[in-house]
């Protein structure tokens, strides 16, 4: 059973997450938080698999609520609803340590699809949609000020354990490439490609495909798109 608490200032769409989120065998809906104070609150005393993050809410806002969570180290993970062309927060978001992210007027079945990924250890988002979005905020959002191993990759101790091998894929993880885009290109069995992602994921503390996106971005190993 998939525990899920609900963060969303609006109580008809609250309403509507419960009302499908509850009419599947394997979902319960633990509570339902009306801003970001109440989502932390309700986190550390449900523990639930997954926090269903609004990220614009009154007072504590989803970002930092997102944040202080996933600062527990507590086995919540959070998935992240959002109207993604016009919130310009999503990938601060993702910085954040959300899991995922999906529009708001996503249909039931990947909603309940996403929920599922998230509570299981993976990332919700294509890698493809990763990618534009990233591209897209890396962009035209202020940047965090970068580490001085930016301009070197090779110097970040995030990436320092990391093979050749495991390094190469991690930037076309980063590029938007599926696991049997990798697998084809690189010459590779998938099985093989899914053990390099693991030891990855692992090596350098992400805690999920999107988080190990990011981390390319952050250290400079990948550049935006022009």
């Amino acid at each position: 059973m998939t525990t899920v608490l609900i963060a969303d200032d609006q109580p008809m769409q609250r309403f509507g997450f419960r009302m499908l989120l509850e009419s599947q065998d394997d979902m319960t809906v633990v509570d339902e938080a009306a801003n970001g104070t109440e989502a932390v609150r309700l986190a550390d005393r449900h523990r639930p698999d997954v926090v269903l993050m609004d990220i614009r809410m009154p007072g504590l806002d989803g970002i930092e609520a997102t944040r202080r969570i996933v600062a527990t180290g507590d086995r919540t993970r959070v998935l992240i609803v959002t109207t993604f062309d016009l919130d310009e927060y999503a990938y601060e978001g993702l910085r954040a340590g959300a899991s995922g992210f999906l529009v708001k007027d996503a249909q039931p079945e990947e909603l309940l699809a996403g929920i599922r990924a998230v509570a299981s250890g993976d990332a919700v988002v294509a890698p493809s949609l990763t990618r534009r979005l990233l591209d897209t905020y890396l962009h035209h959002l202020p940047q965090s000020p970068k580490p001085a191993a930016a301009a070197a990759p090779r110097q970040d101790p995030r990436l320092s354990a990391l093979t050749d091998r495991e390094r190469e894929i991690l930037t076309v993880i980063a590029q938007g490439w599926t696991n049997t885009e990798i697998a084809a290109r690189l010459h590779l069995a998938e099985s093989t490609v899914k053990t390099h992602v693991t030891r990855i994921l692992a090596k350098t503390g992400s805690r999920d495909r999107v988080q190990a996106v990011i981390l390319a971005y952050d250290t400079g190993l990948v550049t935006p798109a022009a």
